[in-house]
């Protein structure tokens, strides 16, 4: 193989994040496998998550998720789409959970940065805030969240 090649599947660097840059994920569908093992993982077992009497009899119609399932799940989307090889510190953010999601529902992250700009103390590195919005098949907002991030620039990645 050439050495020159460029490698995929890697992040995009602070530098390349200008503000009002936006984007999108790829999708990713919610299954009873996904919930079942997120909520026995963490130990959330909350009867809105485990019992469906409970569910069935409520207000709320179809297996919920919780919203901490999709923030990670949305996490794992940006890793693998922008942030793959690049990400050195996650500092703050804030959440809001926006609507419900279910299993069987299909969601994608709309991204736009709103804050990118070099480190004061190290000049290979910047940070980039974004506003995340985790977005349903139907077009429903479910969770919305603003992370800042540390992220390496593109000279510290060997011109990227």
């Amino acid at each position: 193989m050439s050495q020159d090649l460029e490698t995929m599947g890697l992040g995009l660097a602070w530098d390349e994040l200008p503000i009002g840059r936006r984007f999108c994920t790829v999708r990713r569908t919610i299954t009873e496998s996904d919930l079942i093992g997120f909520i026995g993982n963490t130990g959330m077992l909350e009867v809105l998550f485990t019992d469906t009497f409970t569910q069935d009899n409520n207000t709320i119609r179809g297996r919920l998720v919780p919203a901490a399932l999709v923030y990670t799940f949305s996490e794992g989307l940006l890793i693998q789409s922008v942030l793959q090889g690049v990400g050195v510190a996650f500092i703050d953010m804030q959440l809001s959970v926006v609507s419900p999601t279910f299993v069987g529902d299909t969601i994608r992250v709309e991204v736009e940065v709103t804050e990118s700009r070099a480190s004061r103390s190290r000049p290979d590195l910047g940070l980039v805030r974004t506003r995340n919005t985790v977005v349903k098949q139907d077009g429903t907002p479910v969770l919305e969240y603003t992370p800042l991030r540390m992220l390496r620039s593109s000279a510290s990645l060997g011109g990227h």
